[in-house]
């Protein structure tokens, strides 16, 4: 296992000098959590369809990547869809799809997680998959392959990426993940096994099992006063689209604008207190250094306690 990591790092760092910012892919940064691969009963490899700063942006990847290190029997690792002269470069070189914190390829892991924030990420998903050959179609994986899940707002229609998705989640995923990876550890020898109870779990959809008979319910957080939320962030290596510390002050929209997606599969609105809110700040802004911080949420100025905040 060792030997095999360290030679795809190598063939990385020969490569790098070729390819517009190297940064990307070497992982590394303050705040990164590296758990030793033999420490973990689940490993699970949160997939971003975009490059590198667009991902880092996105605080969904933030809560999930906090929530699941922080379990003891669990890791989660990050991987970006490479930019076309990266691509190139793993093709020419035969380097597989890794992660950023052990440079392990994405077909090792246990469970595979994409997050689908919009309809034009669809292809890089297929391309991430092919890269780290992983079977397209998950009617063609086996016990040996990766579980490949989804999250995001997408996922209100998984339908157009039910032929290469084992198992969606739909709606809020940060209680929901902590029941995948419990159901995964019951069941890891057995795919059919795992995919069944994931069947189970409020919130999942599993495409091979649910021939539409069963109406699956949106996984919602009820409480997000008391919701995990992280006090520690990876600061990126290159500047990331929102360069700058984030707190979820709201989650849904008062509003219910037709046009929005947003607005509507969201609901209802939650809020967390502006005590809460203060010191989720102050913890951030002392973790990482940033000396800006955004108020994340679909309408902030429709936040109760805007004013005061």
């Amino acid at each position: 296992m060792e030997c095999l990591l360290t030679g795809i790092r190598d063939k990385v760092e020969r490569i790098l000098p070729k390819v517009s910012k190297p940064a990307r892919y070497t992982g590394g940064e303050y705040g990164e959590t590296k758990k030793p691969w033999n420490s973990v009963d689940v490993h699970f490899a949160l997939a971003f369809p975009d490059v590198y700063e667009v991902g880092m942006s996105n605080l969904g990847i933030k809560i999930l990547y906090h929530v699941i290190n922080r379990r003891d029997d669990a890791a989660a690792e990050r991987v970006f869809a490479p930019f076309p002269d990266m691509e190139a470069e793993m093709r020419s070189e035969c380097i597989p799809l890794y992660t950023l914190e052990s440079f392990t390829p994405l077909s090792m892991f246990d469970i595979v997680g994409f997050s689908l924030s919009h309809e034009l990420t669809y292809t890089n998903v297929i391309n991430m998959l092919d890269l780290a050959g992983i079977p397209l179609l998950a009617s063609e994986r086996n016990d040996n392959h990766p579980i490949v899940v989804a999250g995001g707002h997408c996922t209100v229609n998984p339908e157009p990426m039910a032929d290469f998705i084992d198992a969606f989640v739909i709606g809020d995923g940060e209680e929901v993940v902590h029941s995948i990876i419990d159901s995964f550890k019951s069941h890891r020898r057995n795919r059919r096994a795992v995919l069944e109870a994931f069947d189970n779990i409020e919130g999942v959809y599993v495409p091979s099992l649910n021939d539409g008979s069963r109406v699956v319910r949106r996984a919602v957080v009820r409480d997000l006063e008391n919701a995990e939320f992280p006090d520690c962030l990876v600061v990126p290596f290159v500047e990331s689209i929102h360069d700058r510390a984030a707190v979820e002050i709201m989650r849904g929209c008062t509003h219910g604008c037709r046009f929005c997606q947003a607005g509507m599969i969201t609901r209802p609105v939650r809020e967390r207190s502006s005590k809460l809110l203060r010191t989720q700040a102050g913890k951030l802004i002392a973790a990482t250094g940033y000396d800006e911080i955004g108020l994340m949420s679909l309408s902030s100025a429709d936040y109760s306690a805007i004013e005061s905040l």
